[in-house]
């Protein structure tokens, strides 16, 4: 079942994956400008030279069918912005990064959500229950960067207490994974009163209070267990949208990671390390 499972699932993401590389090559290749148009200084002789170097005096059809072919062999190409730099150097030195951004941020959405619910459900209908609710939908509502600035006005120019660029420090990691798990902690967190509050009203929940536990003793030792299965369920979409949703945080705060990458390349038109961190991008989402 297993196999037929995953031989279904490659059946639907190779042609899935063709048209995404062809859409998004043929995108960027159609947007307004080119690699070389804001260069400064640029004799036409030497813009001739640069486009033939990298095949962009070709005919657009034979620029596809060259690029695919060098995908097949796991080649993304040379960087056109980057000296000397293939975009698969570029992933290599950037993808740990972002995971490290993403599975911080996704320590702080566990963290932070599961103990704001878990307060939540433990002390139902009162001022426990419906701050961290309240911060919850906030949390949903507001986007990240939005969420980023206001960190980085709070806690890195008034208070002053953490960094708010680089990658250098722990101390530089605070703020972005903060940021980039704040909305995940919020749907976390409502996760998790939901599932405690559904055990709260189990037999053997009853059972358990009828015998003298404290309701700390339910909620962690009985009711926690059940409680954290939607939780559990969202963790894989959730740290799919982490790791790919850190284009923002990384831009906002200066971070080296895939997603400044990518930003960076979209506005300069650099087309391979726009077309490797997409492709990238999309193959995540489909693990």
């Amino acid at each position: 079942m297993r196999l037929t499972y995953l031989l279904k699932r490659l059946a639907v993401m190779i042609p899935v994956f063709f048209f995404v590389v062809t859409l998004v090559f043929f995108m960027i290749r159609f947007a307004p400008g080119g690699p070389f148009s804001s260069e400064k200084s640029v004799s036409p002789a030497i813009l001739k030279n640069l486009e033939m170097k990298y095949h962009m005096d070709e005919p657009l059809v034979r620029q596809y069918l060259r690029y695919l072919k060098d995908l097949l062999k796991g080649d993304l190409g040379p960087s056109f912005k980057h000296a000397n730099r293939t975009v698969n150097e570029i992933i290599a030195e950037a993808l740990p990064v972002s995971v490290e951004l993403g599975l911080l941020a996704l320590m702080w959405a566990l963290v932070i959500g599961i103990t704001s619910g878990g307060l939540a459900a433990l002390k139902p209908n009162s001022p426990f229950d419906y701050i961290p609710m309240t911060f919850s939908l906030l949390g949903i509502c507001f986007p990240t960067f939005v969420v980023g600035p206001i960190l980085v006005l709070i806690f890195g120019v008034w208070l002053e207490w953490l960094p708010v660029a680089g990658w250098d420090t722990w101390a530089d990691r605070v703020l972005p994974s903060l940021t980039l798990g704040f909305a995940y902690a919020a749907y976390i967190s409502r996760l998790t009163r939901g599932g405690l509050m559904e055990m709260r009203v189990q037999d053997f929940i009853r059972t358990a209070r009828a015998k003298g536990l404290t309701e700390t003793q339910i909620l962690t030792q009985h009711a926690l267990k059940g409680g954290l299965l939607p939780v559990i369920s969202y963790l894989g979409p959730a740290l799919a949208g982490i790791i790919t949703g850190a284009l923002v945080t990384e831009t906002i705060f200066n971070i080296p990671g895939l997603g400044r990458f990518f930003i960076e390349s979209a506005v300069n038109r650099d087309y391979t390390v726009v077309m490797g961190t997409a492709l990238l991008f999309f193959a995540h989402l489909c693990l």
